[in-house]
Protein backbone atom coordinates (compact mmCIF):
# COMPACT_ATOMS: atom_id res chain seq x y z
CA UNK A 1 0.00 0.00 0.00
CA UNK A 2 0.80 3.64 -0.35
CA UNK A 3 -0.08 4.49 3.19
CA UNK A 4 3.66 5.88 4.28
CA UNK A 5 4.96 6.79 0.62
CA UNK A 6 6.51 10.42 1.18
CA UNK A 7 5.34 13.43 -1.20
CA UNK A 8 7.29 15.86 -1.86
CA UNK A 9 4.57 19.01 -2.76
CA UNK A 10 5.54 22.52 -4.03
CA UNK A 11 3.56 25.29 -4.77
CA UNK A 12 4.30 29.26 -4.34
CA UNK A 13 0.35 29.95 -3.62
CA UNK A 14 0.13 29.18 0.58
CA UNK A 15 -3.95 28.32 0.62
CA UNK A 16 -3.29 26.15 -2.93
CA UNK A 17 -0.60 24.19 -0.80
CA UNK A 18 -2.31 23.73 2.29
CA UNK A 19 -5.62 22.56 0.09
CA UNK A 20 -3.61 20.29 -2.03
CA UNK A 21 -2.16 18.86 0.62
CA UNK A 22 -4.70 18.12 2.61
CA UNK A 23 -6.32 15.95 -0.51
CA UNK A 24 -3.59 14.07 -0.33
CA UNK A 25 -3.17 13.00 3.91
CA UNK A 26 -6.57 12.29 3.41
CA UNK A 27 -5.54 9.88 0.46
CA UNK A 28 -2.91 8.39 2.98
CA UNK A 29 0.28 9.73 1.64
CA UNK A 30 2.65 11.23 3.90
CA UNK A 31 3.39 14.96 2.43
CA UNK A 32 5.99 17.30 3.02
CA UNK A 33 4.72 20.51 1.86
CA UNK A 34 7.43 23.36 0.54
CA UNK A 35 6.15 26.96 -0.89
CA UNK A 36 10.17 27.25 -2.21
CA UNK A 37 11.52 24.89 -4.85
CA UNK A 38 15.12 25.33 -3.66
CA UNK A 39 14.08 23.80 -0.64
CA UNK A 40 11.99 21.32 -1.52
CA UNK A 41 14.90 20.14 -3.72
CA UNK A 42 17.53 19.98 -0.77
CA UNK A 43 15.36 17.31 0.26
CA UNK A 44 16.04 15.37 -2.91
CA UNK A 45 18.27 12.58 -3.62
CA UNK A 46 18.42 9.62 -5.92
CA UNK A 47 17.26 6.87 -3.41
CA UNK A 48 14.28 8.86 -2.25
CA UNK A 49 11.26 6.30 -2.38
CA UNK A 50 8.40 8.94 -3.13
CA UNK A 51 6.78 11.22 -5.72
CA UNK A 52 7.33 15.28 -6.36
CA UNK A 53 4.15 17.06 -6.79
CA UNK A 54 5.02 20.49 -8.33
CA UNK A 55 3.41 23.72 -9.78
CA UNK A 56 4.52 24.92 -12.98
CA UNK A 57 4.05 28.60 -12.45
CA UNK A 58 6.04 29.65 -9.54
CA UNK A 59 8.98 32.66 -9.28
CA UNK A 60 12.73 32.34 -9.32
CA UNK A 61 12.19 28.42 -10.27
CA UNK A 62 9.30 26.90 -12.12
CA UNK A 63 7.94 24.01 -12.50
CA UNK A 64 9.47 22.92 -15.19
CA UNK A 65 13.05 23.65 -14.08
CA UNK A 66 11.97 21.81 -10.82
CA UNK A 67 11.69 18.92 -13.12
CA UNK A 68 14.89 19.34 -15.23
CA UNK A 69 16.37 19.07 -11.73
CA UNK A 70 15.11 15.99 -10.36
CA UNK A 71 15.14 14.12 -13.70
CA UNK A 72 19.11 15.10 -13.85
CA UNK A 73 19.46 13.78 -10.39
CA UNK A 74 17.28 10.62 -11.23
CA UNK A 75 15.19 9.97 -14.46
CA UNK A 76 12.82 7.66 -12.73
CA UNK A 77 12.07 9.41 -10.25
CA UNK A 78 8.46 10.86 -10.92
CA UNK A 79 7.28 14.54 -10.92
CA UNK A 80 3.50 14.87 -11.53
CA UNK A 81 3.41 18.38 -12.76
CA UNK A 82 -0.11 20.70 -11.76
CA UNK A 83 -0.76 23.26 -14.04
CA UNK A 84 -2.70 26.25 -15.69
CA UNK A 85 -4.78 26.31 -19.26
CA UNK A 86 -2.12 28.08 -20.45
CA UNK A 87 1.07 25.41 -19.33
CA UNK A 88 -0.51 22.48 -21.14
CA UNK A 89 1.69 22.94 -23.75
CA UNK A 90 4.54 23.15 -21.84
CA UNK A 91 3.80 19.92 -19.92
CA UNK A 92 3.15 18.01 -22.46
CA UNK A 93 6.91 18.59 -23.71
CA UNK A 94 7.72 17.77 -20.71
CA UNK A 95 6.10 14.70 -20.43
CA UNK A 96 8.02 13.85 -23.68
CA UNK A 97 11.01 14.55 -21.79
CA UNK A 98 10.21 12.05 -19.36
CA UNK A 99 7.67 13.46 -16.51
CA UNK A 100 5.06 11.43 -15.37
CA UNK A 101 1.69 13.25 -15.97
CA UNK A 102 0.37 16.86 -15.40
CA UNK A 103 -2.67 17.69 -14.11
CA UNK A 104 -4.63 20.41 -15.22
CA UNK A 105 -6.58 23.07 -12.52
CA UNK A 106 -8.86 22.82 -11.01
CA UNK A 107 -9.08 19.36 -10.82
CA UNK A 108 -11.17 16.92 -8.65
CA UNK A 109 -9.25 15.12 -5.90
CA UNK A 110 -9.49 11.73 -6.23
CA UNK A 111 -7.94 13.19 -9.96
CA UNK A 112 -4.53 13.49 -8.20
CA UNK A 113 -4.76 11.09 -5.75
CA UNK A 114 -4.79 8.01 -8.38
CA UNK A 115 -2.28 10.00 -10.66
CA UNK A 116 -0.30 9.47 -7.03
CA UNK A 117 -1.00 6.24 -5.98
CA UNK A 118 0.50 4.81 -9.85
CA UNK A 119 3.57 7.01 -9.06
CA UNK A 120 4.74 5.48 -6.09
CA UNK A 121 3.94 2.27 -7.69
CA UNK A 122 6.04 2.56 -10.29
CA UNK A 123 9.03 4.00 -7.71
CA UNK A 124 8.89 1.01 -5.67
CA UNK A 125 9.24 -1.15 -8.37
CA UNK A 126 12.30 0.62 -9.41
CA UNK A 127 13.95 0.89 -6.00
CA UNK A 128 13.09 -2.63 -5.81
CA UNK A 129 14.78 -3.88 -9.38
CA UNK A 130 17.67 -1.51 -8.28
CA UNK A 131 18.10 -3.40 -4.78
CA UNK A 132 17.95 -6.72 -6.83
CA UNK A 133 21.09 -5.72 -9.45
CA UNK A 134 22.53 -4.08 -6.25
CA UNK A 135 22.80 -7.17 -4.49
CA UNK A 136 23.89 -8.80 -7.63
CA UNK A 137 26.56 -6.56 -8.05
CA UNK A 138 27.86 -6.87 -4.71
CA UNK A 139 27.39 -11.24 -4.68
CA UNK A 140 29.90 -10.62 -7.97
CA UNK A 141 32.16 -8.42 -5.97
CA UNK A 142 32.49 -10.74 -3.05
CA UNK A 143 30.12 -14.07 -2.78
CA UNK A 144 31.05 -13.91 1.64
CA UNK A 145 28.28 -10.78 1.30
CA UNK A 146 25.79 -12.89 -0.91
CA UNK A 147 22.86 -13.60 1.73
CA UNK A 148 19.17 -13.01 2.34
CA UNK A 149 19.34 -13.05 6.66
CA UNK A 150 18.57 -10.12 8.04
CA UNK A 151 22.45 -9.92 9.09
CA UNK A 152 23.72 -10.15 5.84
CA UNK A 153 20.99 -7.38 4.92
CA UNK A 154 22.03 -4.73 7.74
CA UNK A 155 26.09 -5.38 7.05
CA UNK A 156 25.49 -4.46 2.92
CA UNK A 157 23.36 -1.66 4.05
CA UNK A 158 25.66 0.04 7.01
CA UNK A 159 28.84 -0.59 3.95
CA UNK A 160 26.85 1.87 1.79
CA UNK A 161 26.20 3.98 3.80
CA UNK A 162 29.63 4.37 5.60
CA UNK A 163 31.57 3.66 2.07
CA UNK A 164 32.15 7.51 1.69
CA UNK A 165 32.48 9.01 5.54
CA UNK A 166 36.21 8.34 5.62
CA UNK A 167 35.56 7.14 9.24
CA UNK A 168 37.89 4.22 10.77
CA UNK A 169 36.10 1.03 10.50
CA UNK A 170 36.53 -2.48 13.05
CA UNK A 171 35.64 -5.52 11.61
CA UNK A 172 34.74 -8.31 13.80
CA UNK A 173 34.53 -11.90 12.70
CA UNK A 174 35.92 -15.63 13.13
CA UNK A 175 38.33 -16.94 11.39
CA UNK A 176 37.28 -17.35 7.62
CA UNK A 177 34.32 -15.14 7.78
CA UNK A 178 35.31 -13.06 5.14
CA UNK A 179 36.69 -10.04 7.06
CA UNK A 180 38.89 -8.73 4.11
CA UNK A 181 36.43 -8.94 1.57
CA UNK A 182 34.34 -6.71 3.47
CA UNK A 183 36.99 -4.29 3.64
CA UNK A 184 37.60 -4.52 -0.05
CA UNK A 185 33.93 -4.23 -0.81
CA UNK A 186 34.02 -0.98 1.54
CA UNK A 187 36.84 0.38 -0.19
CA UNK A 188 35.75 -0.34 -3.81
CA UNK A 189 32.20 1.61 -2.83
CA UNK A 190 33.75 4.33 -1.67
CA UNK A 191 35.56 7.77 -3.24
CA UNK A 192 39.12 6.04 -2.10
CA UNK A 193 38.77 3.07 -4.59
CA UNK A 194 40.99 4.87 -7.12
CA UNK A 195 43.53 4.77 -4.61
CA UNK A 196 45.79 1.86 -3.24
CA UNK A 197 44.00 -0.82 -1.13
CA UNK A 198 46.65 -2.04 1.39
CA UNK A 199 46.39 -5.28 3.02
CA UNK A 200 48.61 -6.50 6.16
CA UNK A 201 48.36 -9.31 8.47
CA UNK A 202 48.94 -8.37 11.68
CA UNK A 203 49.72 -11.86 13.03
CA UNK A 204 52.03 -13.26 10.51
CA UNK A 205 54.59 -10.88 10.84
CA UNK A 206 57.52 -11.12 13.65
CA UNK A 207 57.67 -7.72 15.68
CA UNK A 208 60.95 -6.86 14.18
CA UNK A 209 59.52 -6.31 10.50
CA UNK A 210 56.06 -5.25 11.01
CA UNK A 211 57.09 -1.63 12.19
CA UNK A 212 59.42 -1.52 8.81
CA UNK A 213 56.38 -3.13 7.21
CA UNK A 214 54.07 -0.31 8.28
CA UNK A 215 56.07 2.79 8.42
CA UNK A 216 58.85 2.17 6.25
CA UNK A 217 62.54 3.16 6.70
CA UNK A 218 65.27 4.83 5.58
CA UNK A 219 68.65 3.56 4.06
CA UNK A 220 70.99 2.22 6.78
CA UNK A 221 67.83 2.67 9.50
CA UNK A 222 69.30 -0.95 11.27
CA UNK A 223 71.15 -3.94 9.67
CA UNK A 224 69.97 -5.03 6.38
CA UNK A 225 68.20 -2.37 5.46
CA UNK A 226 70.08 -1.71 2.14
CA UNK A 227 67.76 0.55 0.83
CA UNK A 228 64.77 3.06 1.43
CA UNK A 229 61.27 1.54 1.51
CA UNK A 230 58.00 2.72 1.56
CA UNK A 231 55.75 1.52 4.53
CA UNK A 232 52.61 0.29 3.99
CA UNK A 233 50.87 2.96 5.69
CA UNK A 234 52.20 5.75 3.06
CA UNK A 235 51.43 3.59 0.50
CA UNK A 236 47.79 3.74 1.29
CA UNK A 237 48.28 7.29 1.15
CA UNK A 238 44.38 8.16 -0.87
CA UNK A 239 43.41 4.30 -0.34
CA UNK A 240 42.58 1.95 2.33
CA UNK A 241 44.93 0.39 4.76
CA UNK A 242 43.14 -3.12 6.24
CA UNK A 243 45.07 -4.65 9.10
CA UNK A 244 44.06 -8.18 9.84
CA UNK A 245 44.80 -10.04 13.14
CA UNK A 246 45.38 -6.09 14.42
CA UNK A 247 44.85 -8.01 18.20
CA UNK A 248 48.07 -9.56 17.36
CA UNK A 249 50.04 -6.27 16.90
CA UNK A 250 53.12 -5.55 19.16
CA UNK A 251 52.74 -3.30 22.08
CA UNK A 252 55.17 -0.93 21.13
CA UNK A 253 53.56 -1.27 17.62
CA UNK A 254 50.16 0.02 18.71
CA UNK A 255 51.64 2.84 20.52
CA UNK A 256 53.01 4.40 16.87
CA UNK A 257 49.96 3.36 15.41
CA UNK A 258 47.74 5.77 17.54
CA UNK A 259 49.90 8.29 16.81
CA UNK A 260 48.97 8.00 12.87
CA UNK A 261 45.39 7.14 14.00
CA UNK A 262 45.58 10.20 16.01
CA UNK A 263 47.35 13.04 13.53
CA UNK A 264 47.24 11.45 10.52
CA UNK A 265 51.49 11.00 9.97
CA UNK A 266 53.56 9.17 9.57
CA UNK A 267 57.70 8.77 11.04
CA UNK A 268 59.51 5.84 8.62
CA UNK A 269 62.45 4.19 10.69
CA UNK A 270 65.81 6.18 10.83
CA UNK A 271 64.48 9.32 10.21
CA UNK A 272 63.04 12.65 11.74
CA UNK A 273 60.86 13.27 9.16
CA UNK A 274 57.40 13.52 9.25
CA UNK A 275 55.07 12.51 6.25
CA UNK A 276 51.23 13.52 6.40
CA UNK A 277 48.65 10.85 4.88
CA UNK A 278 45.72 10.62 3.59
CA UNK A 279 44.55 7.33 5.71
CA UNK A 280 41.61 5.24 6.11
CA UNK A 281 42.73 2.63 8.59
CA UNK A 282 39.89 -0.49 8.58
CA UNK A 283 40.92 -2.97 11.39
CA UNK A 284 39.93 -6.22 11.86
CA UNK A 285 40.18 -9.13 14.95
CA UNK A 286 39.13 -12.17 15.35
CA UNK A 287 38.36 -11.62 19.20
CA UNK A 288 36.42 -9.54 20.70
CA UNK A 289 38.25 -6.23 21.76
CA UNK A 290 35.50 -4.69 23.25
CA UNK A 291 36.03 -7.27 25.96
CA UNK A 292 38.81 -7.06 28.18
CA UNK A 293 39.34 -10.57 28.90
CA UNK A 294 39.56 -11.46 25.11
CA UNK A 295 41.61 -8.23 24.54
CA UNK A 296 45.14 -9.13 26.40
CA UNK A 297 47.62 -6.56 25.85
CA UNK A 298 45.79 -5.00 23.07
CA UNK A 299 46.08 -0.91 24.04
CA UNK A 300 42.24 0.12 25.62
CA UNK A 301 42.93 3.71 23.88
CA UNK A 302 43.84 1.84 20.58
CA UNK A 303 40.84 0.41 20.16
CA UNK A 304 38.13 3.22 21.12
CA UNK A 305 40.13 4.88 18.50
CA UNK A 306 39.89 2.29 15.90
CA UNK A 307 36.17 1.64 17.29
CA UNK A 308 34.07 4.40 15.49
CA UNK A 309 31.99 1.87 13.67
CA UNK A 310 32.28 -1.54 14.00
CA UNK A 311 31.21 -4.26 12.03
CA UNK A 312 30.53 -7.70 12.99
CA UNK A 313 30.01 -10.56 10.11
CA UNK A 314 27.95 -13.63 11.57
CA UNK A 315 29.58 -16.96 11.73
CA UNK A 316 27.76 -19.59 9.55
CA UNK A 317 26.44 -21.15 11.35
CA UNK A 318 24.49 -18.14 12.82
CA UNK A 319 23.00 -17.49 9.35
CA UNK A 320 22.52 -21.28 8.37
CA UNK A 321 19.73 -19.82 5.71
CA UNK A 322 22.38 -18.61 3.81
CA UNK A 323 24.43 -21.87 3.13
CA UNK A 324 22.66 -22.87 0.64
CA UNK A 325 22.42 -20.17 -1.45
CA UNK A 326 26.39 -19.51 -1.27
CA UNK A 327 26.68 -23.18 -1.68
CA UNK A 328 25.16 -22.86 -4.87
CA UNK A 329 27.38 -20.02 -5.68
CA UNK A 330 30.39 -21.50 -4.95
CA UNK A 331 30.06 -24.61 -6.79
CA UNK A 332 29.16 -22.60 -10.02
CA UNK A 333 32.41 -20.71 -9.32
CA UNK A 334 34.30 -24.28 -8.84
CA UNK A 335 32.97 -25.98 -12.02
CA UNK A 336 33.79 -23.19 -13.99
CA UNK A 337 37.17 -22.96 -12.68
CA UNK A 338 37.72 -27.13 -12.60
CA UNK A 339 35.81 -27.42 -16.11
CA UNK A 340 33.57 -29.43 -14.59
CA UNK A 341 29.94 -30.33 -14.97
CA UNK A 342 28.17 -28.83 -11.55
CA UNK A 343 26.59 -31.80 -9.85
CA UNK A 344 23.25 -32.10 -8.61
CA UNK A 345 22.88 -32.51 -4.68
CA UNK A 346 22.38 -35.19 -2.85
CA UNK A 347 20.61 -35.43 0.32
CA UNK A 348 23.67 -36.53 2.83
CA UNK A 349 25.13 -33.39 1.55
CA UNK A 350 22.36 -31.35 1.56
CA UNK A 351 21.86 -32.37 5.54
CA UNK A 352 25.74 -32.21 6.10
CA UNK A 353 25.29 -28.24 4.88
CA UNK A 354 22.64 -27.86 7.30
CA UNK A 355 24.35 -29.82 10.05
CA UNK A 356 27.42 -28.69 10.16
CA UNK A 357 29.26 -25.83 12.17
CA UNK A 358 31.39 -24.56 10.09
CA UNK A 359 33.95 -23.54 12.53
CA UNK A 360 35.81 -22.10 8.87
CA UNK A 361 33.31 -20.14 8.21
CA UNK A 362 32.76 -18.95 4.74
CA UNK A 363 36.30 -20.12 3.54
CA UNK A 364 35.42 -23.73 4.81
CA UNK A 365 32.62 -23.96 2.44
CA UNK A 366 34.12 -22.50 -0.88
CA UNK A 367 36.72 -25.30 -0.12
CA UNK A 368 33.79 -28.09 0.65
CA UNK A 369 32.28 -26.73 -2.81
CA UNK A 370 35.16 -27.51 -4.57
CA UNK A 371 35.78 -31.01 -3.47
CA UNK A 372 32.12 -31.75 -4.05
CA UNK A 373 32.61 -30.58 -7.63
CA UNK A 374 35.49 -32.63 -7.80
CA UNK A 375 33.29 -35.78 -6.57
CA UNK A 376 35.77 -35.56 -2.70
CA UNK A 377 33.14 -34.54 -0.26
CA UNK A 378 32.85 -38.04 1.41
CA UNK A 379 36.33 -36.96 2.60
CA UNK A 380 35.29 -33.84 4.03
CA UNK A 381 32.15 -35.53 6.21
CA UNK A 382 33.97 -37.39 8.90
CA UNK A 383 30.92 -39.72 9.13
CA UNK A 384 27.93 -40.39 6.61
CA UNK A 385 25.22 -40.64 9.57
CA UNK A 386 26.62 -37.84 11.64
CA UNK A 387 23.08 -35.99 13.22
CA UNK A 388 23.60 -32.65 14.48
CA UNK A 389 24.59 -32.08 17.83
CA UNK A 390 21.94 -29.85 19.88
CA UNK A 391 25.33 -27.56 21.00
CA UNK A 392 23.53 -26.76 24.58
CA UNK A 393 27.36 -27.15 25.77
CA UNK A 394 29.12 -26.25 22.21
CA UNK A 395 30.07 -22.34 23.60
CA UNK A 396 30.48 -21.38 27.48
CA UNK A 397 29.36 -17.88 26.73
CA UNK A 398 26.19 -18.48 25.47
CA UNK A 399 23.40 -17.87 28.52
CA UNK A 400 20.98 -20.52 28.89
CA UNK A 401 17.94 -19.11 26.66
CA UNK A 402 20.59 -18.87 23.66
CA UNK A 403 21.60 -22.45 24.21
CA UNK A 404 18.10 -23.36 23.76
CA UNK A 405 17.03 -21.11 21.02
CA UNK A 406 19.97 -22.90 18.97
CA UNK A 407 18.83 -26.43 20.14
CA UNK A 408 15.48 -25.70 18.94
CA UNK A 409 16.71 -24.33 15.40
CA UNK A 410 18.49 -27.48 15.08
CA UNK A 411 15.75 -29.79 15.74
CA UNK A 412 13.10 -28.32 13.38
CA UNK A 413 15.98 -28.14 11.10
CA UNK A 414 16.41 -31.86 11.22
CA UNK A 415 12.96 -32.53 11.18
CA UNK A 416 12.48 -30.75 7.94
CA UNK A 417 15.11 -32.11 6.75
CA UNK A 418 14.14 -35.47 7.69
CA UNK A 419 10.99 -35.21 6.00
CA UNK A 420 12.47 -33.07 2.75
CA UNK A 421 11.09 -29.91 3.58
CA UNK A 422 6.88 -30.98 3.79
CA UNK A 423 5.09 -28.81 5.68
CA UNK A 424 2.93 -31.51 6.75
CA UNK A 425 4.89 -34.18 8.00
CA UNK A 426 7.07 -31.52 9.98
CA UNK A 427 4.35 -30.15 12.15
CA UNK A 428 3.39 -33.58 12.97
CA UNK A 429 6.70 -34.93 13.95
CA UNK A 430 6.84 -31.50 16.26
CA UNK A 431 3.70 -31.56 17.79
CA UNK A 432 3.24 -28.01 16.89
CA UNK A 433 0.63 -25.59 15.54
CA UNK A 434 0.87 -24.74 11.85
CA UNK A 435 1.48 -20.79 13.42
CA UNK A 436 3.75 -21.62 15.90
CA UNK A 437 6.01 -23.55 12.95
CA UNK A 438 6.46 -20.39 10.88
CA UNK A 439 6.50 -18.34 13.65
CA UNK A 440 9.81 -19.89 14.69
CA UNK A 441 11.07 -19.96 10.94
CA UNK A 442 11.12 -16.36 10.80
CA UNK A 443 12.61 -15.76 14.01
CA UNK A 444 15.17 -18.52 13.51
CA UNK A 445 15.94 -17.09 9.79
CA UNK A 446 15.25 -20.59 8.47
CA UNK A 447 14.12 -21.01 4.79
CA UNK A 448 12.01 -24.20 4.29
CA UNK A 449 12.58 -23.84 0.52
CA UNK A 450 16.18 -24.67 1.15
CA UNK A 451 15.18 -28.12 2.18
CA UNK A 452 13.00 -29.47 -0.54
CA UNK A 453 10.69 -28.09 -3.25
CA UNK A 454 7.49 -28.94 -2.20
CA UNK A 455 4.70 -26.66 -1.84
CA UNK A 456 3.14 -25.61 1.75
CA UNK A 457 0.07 -28.16 2.07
Amino acid sequence: MHSSAPVILIDNDQDLLRATRQTLELAGFDVMAFSSPLDALRMLSSDFSGVVVSDIRMPDIDGLEVFRRVHAMDPDLPVILVTGHGDIAMAVAAIKDGAYDFITKPFATDRLSQSVHRAVEMRRLVLENRVLRQTVEEAQEGLPLIGQTPAMERLRRTLRQIADTDVDVLIMGETGSGKEVVANVLHSLSRRAKGHFVALNCGTLPESVIESELFGHETGAFTGAQKKRVGRIEHSSGGTLFLDEIESMPPSTQVRMLRVLEMREVMPLGTNEVRPVDLRVVAAAKVNLGDPLQRGDFREDLYYRLNVVTLTIPPLRERRADIPLLFGHFVERAAQRFRQEPRAMTADVSRYLQHHDWPGNVRELAHFAERFVLGLEEQATPSRTHTHAPHLFANDEMSLPERLERFEADIIRETLSRYDGDVRQTIEALKIPRKTFYDKLQRHGIVRKSFAGHEDV
